[in-house]
């Protein structure tokens, strides 16, 4: 038996307003009258309301900038971006797990952690540092799970079960923290404005037990995924010496809309349920297009994807963190005998799914 007991989340202290990061990205874009409508078009139909980053450039003006340089100087070398990354993620985290386990556990019985993020990584990593700052016993079990994607949180999930169902009396902490914005690249490109529309900073902390209850706790009952490698190219992430690269292309939504359907069932079939059973589906908001391709092949309503598309709303893609906010909207207003279908993408063209339920 494997539970999500709680899930706890935090935010950088910047919040951006989509329509006022336009006009940054207009200005460092340095865009023609025609582009910058294009642009905005982009943006005011994106489905995102706001967006949270470490970085507080992205509604200032160019003279308040202070992580991304002025005019015709250099932009922010990997070294640089992951020194802020290194600055940035551990108080994010520890707020995240500290609000997780509140009222619920003291920091001293958590058994197992889990981080998870490819925005970042360095050695000695967030694990070690996280276990330092909450002076977590040296000899807990951890691991890292790194440069998956949007869909490594529910990677994660599976680990933690795999965990549980191993071992009696344990409490799996998953800190899964992704900072994108530092990775905001200069050049205009069609991948690199679809980033930049997109993409934000956030922190999830999950705790997954076998010994103890509370009254949201959802039960995990399984996964299941599925890779398309013709759209391996479509999506991935490269690392550079000015940054972490993107690659979104926008036939993303049409892979989805293809493989989506077959996907569900197979994993329906897996599970041994049907689709009728599902009273709440955890989508990964991608993006509006994505949501709108699930919801039209599926046959879905706007209300089954209304936690999805609140938390894009809201908080933008914050890649693998995002379908823990997803889903802990859901557990906070959801009744008895529920059944979640979740799923999430990421690079491959990877799709993973998870089945749980609320008795």
């Amino acid at each position: 038996m494997a539970d999500i007991i709680s899930i706890a989340t935090a935010v950088p202290r910047y919040c951006h307003r989509q329509d006022e990061i336009i006009h940054f990205m207009s200005d460092i874009y340095a865009l023609e009258k025609d582009e910058k409508r294009k642009l905005s078009f982009l943006y005011k139909h994106s489905g995102i309301h706001s967006r949270y980053s470490v970085v507080g450039d992205y509604s200032r003006t160019e003279d308040e900038w202070d992580f991304i340089p002025r005019s015709g100087k250099s932009f922010p070398s990997l070294e640089q971006r992951m020194k802020v990354f290194d600055e940035e993620a551990l108080p994010l985290s520890t707020k995240a797990i500290t609000k997780c386990i509140e009222g619920i556990i003291n920091k001293d019985d958590i058994t197992h952690l889990i981080t998870v993020s490819c925005t970042g990584m360095s050695a000695p990593g967030l694990d070690l540092q996280i276990m330092e700052a909450l002076e977590l016993s040296p000899a807990i079990f951890r691991t890292s799970v790194n440069f998956m994607g949007c869909y490594a949180a529910i990677h994660a999930l599976k680990l933690a079960k795999l965990i549980c169902d191993a071992e009696p009396n344990a409490n799996v902490m998953i800190a899964d923290t992704e900072l994108c914005t530092l990775h905001f690249q200069n050049d205009y490109t069609t991948d690199n404005a679809a980033s930049s529309l997109l993409f934000a900073d956030g922190s999830a902390a999950v705790l997954v037990s076998n010994n103890i209850r509370t009254a949201n706790a959802v039960s995990i009952n399984g996964f299941f995924s599925h890779v398309a490698f013709k759209g391996k190219n479509d999506m991935s992430w490269q690392l550079s010496s000015k940054g972490f690269l993107m690659t979104l292309s926008g036939y993303v939504p049409q892979l989805i809309k293809e493989d989506i359907e077959g996907l569900v069932s197979k994993s329906l079939l897996h599970h041994n349920v049907s689709k009728k059973d599902i009273t709440h589906w955890c989508i990964h908001p991608g993006g509006k297009k994505i949501l709108e391709a699930i919801e039209n092949k599926l046959d879905l309503t706007e209300n089954d994807l209304h936690y999805s598309t609140k938390v894009l709303a809201e908080y933008g893609n914050m890649s693998s963190p995002t379908i823990l906010f997803v889903l802990k909207e859901m557990m906070e207003n959801m009744e008895q005998n529920a059944k979640i279908f979740g799923v999430a993408f990421g690079p491959g063209l990877t799709m993973e799914t998870f089945l749980a339920s609320k008795q």
